[in-house]
């Protein structure tokens, strides 16, 4: 298993937490205040979880040793 892999999974996840919980000082965050901008609250939501999920997929994928 891949050290580097685990810590992005759990990077993964706690986007994905964080969007599904919708807490303020995730969302208030100066980096995510530009997709606030773009998509509004919901959106910005929404793109995290993606990205939480897209992260966790390569994470597990690199855990696994398929990707390298």
């Amino acid at each position: 298993m891949d050290p580097k892999g685990i810590i992005i999974i759990f990077a993964g996840l706690f986007a994905v937490i964080c969007a599904i919980g919708n807490w303020d000082w995730f969302m208030g965050n100066r980096k995510a205040r530009i997709w606030l901008k773009l998509f509004g609250r919901n959106g910005a939501r929404i793109f995290y979880i993606l990205l939480g999920g897209a992260l966790a997929t390569v994470g597990a994928l690199l855990s696994a040793g398929i990707i390298k």
